[in-house]
């Protein structure tokens, strides 16, 4: 038999965090002492209070199919979360509950772009975003950025990237790979690009808002001329250290919140009985409960920096947020390295686990091919011995 698989599936990219991830877990399996800096994954366990209403709620008899956009409570959550951390007002018909941030970005992509249409993507861009436009029919439009601006679009790139066929944009704040974050000032310059195009609607993933070393965190949906435009993705993976509990959540407009049930309701239906209890209770607790994690992730940023600033041909930015660095490497462009000519980022990667032993992301995954991603969520441990291999392949 001759199978077929559909031209879609054939056009689509695997993703690189988790093909890279499966690939250090393969060579660990080997016996290779492998460090893995290239999942986005805290290496916290989930805090106990969490888990604690997860048995609460196994104990409670929560068996059964949940509501395909979320339990009431769970929204009742998510409304109190949005007013106090971000100062926007959402009602029940607003939010929608998914199996993870990842499914809600896939929901919106599905209901609201059609074949043809643009989406601006500024660069660098999380790994997935323009495969999912692509599953949609749309075509991303990249903006590049560089390190010189910390990774972040202006809004004079944005003008410049508008054209009839553009249907949204879509960034992350803290980003992820770069750890940017947009700031306020930064945000209603773009927010007032978008008023002279009114059509545009916005995709705001704030899934690293809480993993911020500079504070004041800014969402576009704030201002009241996009708050009809804007779609906040966010959920608990990053922050409360639930990547496995997949629970993500938008905040949108009324149209779009009801195309995105009525989507999941054919596809997942409602999202994990258990992991939805548990949510609750992490939403209403406050920041304080989880700042020990931000607070370590904070002094690795500053140790992995400290340490690849000894490394000639890293350069690197200060992230503001998020658990990553995003070091431009091209300084190693056409240079060999023990016998290996390094001609991009991806070279690049594969030469560090080849040699080192060190999983990385190579930069072209997230629309930047002159850097690779490096996670600091792992022990200060495995940081330095990280960075002490690099160096040691590279001089």
């Amino acid at each position: 038999m001759n199978i077929q698989l559909s031209d879609k599936i054939n056009a689509l990219e695997a993703s690189a965090t988790l093909a890279m991830a499966a690939k250090a877990r393969e060579l660990k399996a080997e016996g290779k002492d492998i460090i893995s800096l290239s999942l986005g994954e805290p290496d916290f366990n989930t805090p106990d209070f969490i888990k604690e209403a997860a048995i609460q709620a196994i104990n409670d008899n929560y068996n059964s199919y949940s509501p395909v956009d979320g339990y009431v409570e769970l929204k009742d959550a998510i409304i109190t979360k949005f007013k106090r951390d971000n100062g926007i007002t959402y009602d029940h018909s607003q939010i929608v509950v998914s199996t993870g941030a990842k499914q809600s970005l896939y929901n919106v992509a599905q209901v609201y772009i059609n074949p043809g249409d643009e989406v601006i993507l500024p660069c660098p861009y999380w790994v997935s975003y323009s495969d999912i436009i692509k599953l949609a029919g749309g075509v991303p439009v990249e903006v590049k950025t560089s390190i010189e601006t910390d990774f972040k679009m202006t809004a004079e790139q944005l003008e410049k990237a508008i054209t009839p066929k553009t249907k949204m944009l879509w960034y992350s704040s803290p980003c992820n790979p770069s750890g940017s974050i947009y700031n306020k000032k930064e945000l209603r310059a773009l927010a007032d690009v978008l008023q002279k195009h009114p059509d545009i609607i916005v995709v705001s993933d704030e899934i690293y808002e809480h993993i911020n070393y500079i504070g004041g965190h800014a969402s576009m949906a704030q201002f009241e001329d996009m708050y009809n435009r804007t779609v906040t993705v966010n959920g608990v993976a990053k922050a409360f250290a639930m990547t496995g509990w997949r629970i993500g959540y938008i905040g949108a407009p009324t149209e779009i919140a009801r195309a995105c049930n009525k989507m999941q309701g054919q596809v997942t239906s409602g999202a994990n009985c258990i992991a939805q209890r548990a949510v609750i209770t992490a939403l209403e607790a406050p920041v304080s409960k989880i700042q020990y994690m931000i607070d370590e992730f904070k002094e690795r940023r500053t140790l992995i920096l400290d340490l690849l600033s000894d490394i000639p041909g890293f350069e690197c930015n200060k992230p503001e947020g998020a658990f990553y660095i995003f070091p431009d490497i091209s300084y190693y462009f056409g240079k060999t390295l023990q016998g290996s000519l390094i001609k991009n980022a991806t070279d690049f990667s594969m030469f560090l686990l080849e040699k080192a032993n060190i999983a990385t992301v190579t930069g072209i995954a997230f629309g930047n091919n002159n850097c690779i991603r490096i996670s600091y969520a792992a022990s200060k441990e495995d940081i330095i011995k990280a960075v002490k291999r690099i160096k040691e392949v590279v001089s």
